[in-house]
């Protein structure tokens, strides 16, 4: 298994061990649910995906719809 697999796998296991979305957790001083970090990842994610989407673009000269 890959590293970013592991961390999937580990990620999923937190999720359906949670008895909801607005389960808490603290980091620090702050505290956060887990909607908010499931949120987070999301737009995390989409944004590194654009990123990753513009670099292409620039090497191979191709763009989407």
């Amino acid at each position: 298994m890959t590293t970013w697999q592991t961390a999937c796998a580990r990620s999923r296991a937190i999720v359906d061990a949670a008895e909801s979305l607005d389960t808490t957790a603290q980091w620090g001083e702050d505290v956060f649910t887990l909607r908010y970090v499931l949120t987070h990842m999301i737009e995390e994610y989409a944004r590194h995906n654009g990123h990753a989407d513009l670099l292409r673009e620039r090497i191979d000269g191709a763009t989407g719809e």
